[in-house]
């Protein structure tokens, strides 16, 4: 039996995703994406390996944005 990780969609998937995001789609966009490919893609490694990297983005992204916290705005 193949766990997920030694699995090559898992790999794919991870890929799709951080080519994805190279040629700019947006961390929300890949959030839409990924939500398709939850519902619509046959291959469960392949969709885990999209949606560990869109995690991944989303994390390497949040300190790029600015979003107002009830701290920032209270003061």
């Amino acid at each position: 039996m193949t766990t997920t990780l030694h699995d090559p969609a898992y790999y794919a998937g991870r890929a799709d995703a951080h080519d994805d995001h190279n040629t700019g789609t947006t961390p929300h966009n890949l959030t839409t994406r990924l939500s398709y490919l939850i519902d619509h893609h046959p291959n469960t490694p392949y969709v885990l390996g999209y949606a560990a990297r869109v995690l991944e983005i989303h994390a390497e992204t949040r300190h790029l944005t600015n979003h107002d916290t009830y701290w920032e705005t209270a003061a």
